[in-house]
């Protein structure tokens, strides 16, 4: 695996190319003196396709959950505890920004819901000190008796390194 270069130029990260088909929403928090809700994704919404199911997804402090893509489905991730590294990689040779890589910080300090396309490889990092809760709202039900995920290793796979970047 090739690690990132020292000049923080060369990689191409969100916002300034965002790969084709992904979508971003900005998700408003209403609260009032008996909590707070917040929508992720209406039937309403532009980047609303269709329903295939609902699951939450945890992940502890430092975990990687990644590389997979999908054929048919798309994906709808918002986190809404804690937070992730969201990364998304595209490996599409048709596509204008195959090799783009893009990074959203998606939780509670940054509430959005990202939309991954399917056939680009996605996955994620949590960046928080306590566990952070994935909620995906993918537009295909999971097919346990074939499953449309193709993985690969977390680390070592893609050029991608999950590490953390002080500076």
């Amino acid at each position: 695996m090739v690690k990132r270069p020292a000049d923080p130029t060369p990689f191409k990260t969100a916002p300034r190319l965002t790969i084709r088909d992904v979508v971003v929403k900005p998700l408003r928090v209403v609260s009032d003196e008996r909590g707070w809700l917040m929508e992720i994704l209406r039937a309403d919404d532009e980047m609303f396709t269709k329903f295939g199911q609902v699951y939450l997804s945890a992940t502890y402090p430092g975990v990687v959950k990644a590389w997979h893509y999908h054929h048919r489905q798309i994906d709808n991730f918002a986190c809404v505890s804690g937070m992730v590294k969201l990364v998304l990689f595209d490996t599409r040779e048709d596509s204008p920004t195959c090799g783009i890589v893009n990074e959203f910080f998606v939780g509670t300090l940054n509430p959005l819901v990202v939309q991954v396309p399917n056939l680009v490889y996605h996955g994620w990092k949590c960046i928080s000190l306590e566990p952070a809760l994935v909620v995906n709202v993918p537009n295909e039900p999971y097919d346990r008796a074939d499953p449309d995920e193709h993985r690969l290793a977390p680390h070592g796979s893609l050029d991608y390194d999950w590490s953390r970047r002080d500076g």
